[in-house]
């Protein structure tokens, strides 16, 4: 199957090779073994650091190489072709989903303190957004910021004083960075972000959550006891933390959208491959004509779907409102990969249900897709009401 595209430019195809050769070698080969300890091992983290894949869309005086969303939707892609989910997602998190709230919305400070570190993996980054009681209903969260008065050094610089839990969080355990997203007025909306670093007291790890799938990425519950921060670690203005989780939504979404994608393109030639060669009724599988047309059909909507994404990726370049088709592209790939890998899975026989096979990690992997970072329904709606 050929994917190529007006997106297949030499400069990205190069960083899809560079991203190949680095999954074929440092991945692939090992993370069997991340599967079973439930994490990704730093160092692997710190060689993609090393290598300058940790920012691509962030300024080259911290490390980064200042590229724009097609570049980074490009990373995401690639980075995808790894059947290890639990890798992808741990990768995707630090670049797409908790660094960008310090590279948006951090001041020259904070940025001179971390952002360079960030950028060559010696600090993992989670954000802490989902509670138990508020998944994508954001405007919902009950973990509270509030000001503790003459707390601080100097006039205007009271301490904040963190309470309540987060859920779902993707690298979790591992981080040493969190943003995280707490209520600092009465207002539904009246969010603020903080800055908190592994260690500070008062917050703590309350437990690693076992999955379905994404067996790779560690995934925890964080607790805020009374936990006190300076003022200095407000992330962005007070009260706008809600608009800046919105905002950097859509880069997650993009990102999960080609998550969603890079899993139908291993799926389908993990099945055209196994069905060439799996002998049936007197022939190779391939000689079924339902099963030719049923594959022909999700190849051309995983196409469908690709087109769309670089679309969205490139509307974000030239500074559209893109909220009503990243939204879509959620749905539609959400969706799609469930329908795309339970169909390859259902190909493979009684191997598509054995531990272990590829096609049977997708398929537990793939089932996220349409629930983290906004579920289905939520996209829906998202769009219906932009009409």
């Amino acid at each position: 199957m050929s994917n190529a595209s007006i997106y297949d430019t030499p400069e990205y195809e190069s960083l899809r090779d560079q991203l190949g050769r680095f999954i074929a070698k440092e991945v692939e080969p090992h993370a069997a073994a991340w599967e079973e300890s439930g994490f990704v091992p730093r160092e692997v983290l710190k060689r993609m650091g090393a290598a300058g894949l940790f920012g691509l869309m962030y300024e080259e005086k911290y490390g980064g190489a200042d590229s724009d969303a097609m570049t980074n939707l490009v990373f995401a892609e690639a980075l995808s072709q790894s059947t290890f989910a639990g890798f992808i997602i741990t990768v995707l998190v630090h670049t797409d989903m908790a660094s960008p709230h310090l590279h948006h919305a951090g001041n020259a400070a904070q940025k001179d303190k971390y952002l360079k570190k960030v950028i060559a993996g010696e600090l993992i980054t989670a954000v802490g957004i989902t509670e138990p009681g508020a998944g994508s209903d954001v405007a919902g969260i009950r973990t509270t910021a509030k000001r503790d008065p003459g707390s601080g050094s100097g006039a205007g610089s009271d301490d904040w004083v963190l309470n309540g839990t987060k859920m779902f969080i993707t690298n979790g355990v591992h981080a040493d960075l969190y943003f995280v997203a707490a209520k600092t007025g009465p207002g539904k909306r009246d969010i603020s972000m903080f800055i908190v670093e592994k260690g500070t007291p008062g917050f703590t790890v309350g437990r690693a959550l076992k999955k379905t799938g994404w067996l790779s990425s560690d995934t925890a519950e964080l607790i805020f006891d009374n936990v006190r921060i300076p003022a200095w670690n407000l992330l962005g203005e007070e009260g706008r933390g809600f608009y800046s989780v919105m905002k950097n939504f859509q880069t997650e979404r993009i990102a999960l959208g080609a998550m969603a994608v890079g899993h139908c393109q291993q799926a389908l030639k993990l099945t055209l491959d196994y069905v060439r060669q799996r002998q049936a009724f007197g022939g190779p599988l391939w000689d079924q004509q339902v099963i030719r047309q049923r594959v022909a059909m999700l190849d051309a909507k995983t196409r469908a779907a690709r087109a769309f994404m670089y679309h969205c990726a490139w509307r974000v370049t030239q500074g559209h409102d893109i909220v009503q088709d990243v939204s879509m592209l959620k749905a539609l790939t959400g969706e799609l990969v469930n329908e795309v890998v339970q169909t390859c899975q259902q190909f493979h026989g009684g191997m598509g249900f054995i531990r272990e096979t590829a096609i049977e990690r997708l398929w537990r992997d793939a089932r996220v897709l349409a629930i983290g970072g906004g579920a289905t329904e939520v996209m829906l709606e998202e769009v219906a009401k932009r009409y």
